[in-house]
């Protein structure tokens, strides 16, 4: 099925990162992914961010790299200010295969991130010959800046715990397969646990249930087809596991406060999921 970002693989974006009031806390918080890497950028403000089923907190002068078909969803707060930069899938090999979090605590660091992020902006927006090549350029000395300062990754004890490994591994199925209709059952008979101990696993390294993640990524993308596509709600349904559209109509009702008919007529802005 053609997503809305099908066509953004080849193209290198920057946009801002900053609370919107009226825009809806699942733009930002519920469970998704993308088709190309993001880096985020946070110059100021602080909240948490899970990637991976992993909860960290995030604060100013953090990169957070979210490899392509990676799950994550952060919180964004009035304070919150900074920028997303998405990834071409060419450029993809320059950057590590895994999601990492850094925390830059030296001020010349800062002031050279800074300048990378400046420059990159300046090329993107300027209508100079070449600006897009240039916007290139600046990406590829960002990428040996961020691996320059590895050292200053904040998450790799954490990533290492035997609960961090499942739940990784458990959220890279459920983007593989959260179109299938599988329960937590099936994902846990998948990775040789049971139901429980996976759960055990996702509250402790996120603070959520198995079942809550699962949901969130598919009630993310329901609202995502709804919001930015015309497909009629009954293909959406199919598309997405679900056995019939009254049935997805219940499970996305009792989940947003809204039938998908209203929320895609309102252009619901939709409350936070319920979990």
């Amino acid at each position: 099925m053609t997503t809305p970002e099908t066509n953004l693989k080849n193209r290198l974006t920057l946009t801002a990162i900053g609370h919107i009031p009226h825009t809806g806390r699942w733009r930002t918080e519920a469970m998704r992914s993308h088709e190309t890497p993001r880096l985020m950028f946070f110059a100021k403000g602080q909240g948490r961010i899970t990637v991976a089923g992993l909860t960290s907190g995030y604060g100013p002068n953090n990169l957070i790299f979210i490899p392509a078909h990676t799950l994550y969803g952060y919180e964004l707060t009035p304070m919150v200010f900074g920028q997303m930069l998405t990834i071409p899938t060419a450029m993809a090999p320059e950057w590590p295969d895994e999601h990492v979090h850094l925390r830059l605590r030296d001020v010349t660091a800062q002031k050279e991130l800074a300048l990378h992020f400046d420059g990159l902006e300046r090329e993107l927006t300027s209508d100079r010959a070449a600006g897009s090549r240039a916007a290139h350029y600046h990406l590829g000395l960002l990428a040996v800046f961020f691996e320059r300062h590895l050292d200053a990754r904040s998450d790799l004890a954490r990533t290492g715990t035997a609960s961090a490994r499942l739940v990784a591994a458990y959220s890279d199925l459920i983007e593989r397969d959260f179109r299938t209709g599988k329960g937590v059952a099936a994902y846990a008979a998948e990775l040789g646990v049971t139901p429980t101990h996976l759960t055990r696993c996702c509250k402790e390294t996120c603070g959520r249930p198995a079942l809550a993640l699962l949901n969130d990524r598919v009630l993310y993308e329901a609202r995502l087809l709804l919001r930015e596509t015309r497909t009629p709600v009954g293909d959406i349904a199919r598309d997405l596991g679900f056995s019939s559209a009254a049935y997805f109509t219940r499970a996305f009702q009792a989940r947003t406060g809204a039938t998908p008919s209203a929320f895609r007529r309102h252009g619901a802005a939709g409350a936070a999921p319920r979990t």
